[in-house]
Order: C-alpha cells, then sequence, then structure tokens
C-alpha cells in the first residue's frame, strides 16, 4: 500500500468511525488512555456484554450491517452471539525484557455481532474512564477464529496478535507457533522458542517502546488531545507500509492508534475479496 492510498484508507476508517456514531470513544481515548486490566473477569466480560448489547450499541451496528447496502436498517437486526473473549496483543514488556513479563498483555474483549442476513462483525470493547465501552466495529471475525485455531494448536496457550505486522501466534511453555501467513514469515512453520521470539521483538521494536524518541515523536499513536487527530492519520498512512505504528497508549488508542492500523488492513482485505 502506498503512503497516499494509506492516508485515505486511514482518513476512511475514522470517518466510518465517525459515521458510526464511535467518534466520542475516540475523542475519549485520545484524552486519556486507560490500562487494561491484567485478566478477563467473569466481571469484565459481563460489563463487556452491557456495553455491547444497550441499545445504542445495537443501533450502531445496524448503521454498521447496512452501510454497504447488503440488508436494510431496519431490517439488520443484529444480535450478540456467545461470550466476549480476551483479545490479547504483544506486550511492551515482554519486548522491554522485563524480568518475569508475560509475551501478551489484554488489549480488549471481542464479542461476536451478526446481522439477520448472516454478516458478521466483531466489537471491540475496552476499559475507559467512562467504563466499558465499545470503541471499534470491525468486519470478520478474525479474534474468534484465530482464538479457536490457537487453542486446538496448543491447547491452554496464549493466543495473542503482534499488531505491527498483523501476526497472530500462540505461546505455551517456551514456545512461539503461528497461527497465520504473517506469523510463519516472521518465525517458520514450525515456530520458535520464545526466547528467540524476545530476540526478535527486541530488534525489531526495541527503540519505539512507550517513553521511546519514537513514541514522544507522536509516531506510536499515544495522542493527548483530540485535535490530533490529523497527525494520527498520518502517522497510521506513514507507517502502513512498514513495520506498522508500533505501541498505541493502551486499548483507549484502539481507533487512532494500533488497531486503527487493524482496521485499514480488515478493509482492504475485504475490499480485496469483493
Amino acid at each position: 500500500m502506498t503512503q497516499r492510498a494509506a492516508i485515505a484508507a486511514a482518513a476512511a476508517v475514522l470517518a466510518a468511525t465517525a459515521l458510526l456514531g464511535l467518534a466520542p470513544q475516540a475523542a475519549a481515548a485520545l484524552a486519556g488512555p486507560v490500562p487494561q486490566p491484567q485478566s478477563a473477569t467473569a466481571e469484565n466480560k459481563a460489563a463487556a456484554a452491557r456495553a455491547a448489547t444497550a441499545p445504542d450499541t445495537l443501533a450502531t451496528l445496524s448503521r454498521f450491517f447496512a452501510r454497504e447496502g447488503k440488508v436494510s436498517l431496519t431490517a439488520a437486526r443484529p444480535r450478540i452471539e456467545g461470550e466476549a473473549i480476551p483479545v490479547n496483543h504483544l506486550s511492551p514488556e515482554f519486548v522491554a525484557g522485563r524480568a518475569g513479563a508475560p509475551v501478551a498483555r489484554l488489549e480488549f474483549l471481542a464479542g461476536k455481532a451478526v446481522s439477520s442476513d448472516g454478516q458478521q462483525a466483531t466489537l471491540w470493547t475496552a476499559r475507559t474512564e467512562a467504563g466499558w465501552q465499545v470503541v471499534n466495529i470491525a468486519t470478520g471475525d478474525d479474534e474468534f477464529r484465530y482464538a479457536q485455531l490457537g487453542a486446538a494448536k496448543l491447547p491452554g496457550g496464549t493466543v495473542f496478535r503482534e499488531p505491527q505486522i498483523d501476526a497472530w501466534y500462540v505461546a505455551g511453555g517456551s514456545r512461539v507457533l503461528p497461527l497465520d501467513e504473517d506469523a510463519v514469515r516472521a518465525v517458520g512453520a514450525d515456530g520458535t522458542s520464545l526466547a528467540a521470539y524476545r530476540v526478535r521483538v527486541a530488534r525489531a521494536y526495541g527503540d519505539k517502546l512507550p517513553g521511546s524518541a519514537y513514541a514522544e515523536g507522536g509516531r506510536a499513536g499515544g495522542y493527548a488531545e483530540a485535535e490530533a487527530v490529523p497527525a494520527a492519520v498520518t502517522a497510521v498512512a506513514a507507517d502502513a507500509e512498514g513495520a506498522g505504528v508500533p505501541w498505541a497508549a493502551g486499548a483507549g488508542a484502539l481507533v487512532l492508534g494500533v488497531l486503527g492500523v487493524a482496521a485499514v488492513r480488515r478493509s482492504r482485505r475485504v475490499g480485496a475479496r469483493a
């Protein structure tokens, strides 16, 4: 993807976010990201479920499913299926080599939404200053699919995403195994040791962690003011050709930080299949 195309794609994601009614959460995210809990407790899942099934969320989902004319707004009748699942991302503490740091940390909870005509979407729900809120809606069911693949490949392992290259893995014991083609390119079809994986990500991202000059320069998604939205679009676009935006400032930056890149990538893939 060229930088010009990436800028257009990122801008489209932000425009769609505003259209779908998620812009207030995005603005709140920029104003003050909130750290996510260390694990998805029953209480957290219940709070995420309440946010996912709230009338405003269902109305937003109806607009989301009707946006391309596949189903009418009144006929969409979205429903939430099953329980929210934890979605983990590569941990900056692990990259930094902090003793005892797990390879991944909780980034948000994912809920599956289905329309009356069978369309599927994933709700990204995170803890914000206003409580648990839906902060983004993405096409497809990647989070659920990779959770299932990981459980089958390494029962009891931790499924996580390396957002910088859009790669999915499962880690357990001293091994890291790939779950998609991006991960295979990164660690090989047979995976790698946890120690070797740490060396690789430290080499790739060690100078881009929170607090680094890269992050302090505003290229890691951690914007403090809502007025920084245009800069955020530029940052997403500038990194779309390379390693991706390294770190968002917590799940609060879902729409405009690292996960904004994920939305661009997923939207592009959907377009390619059409």
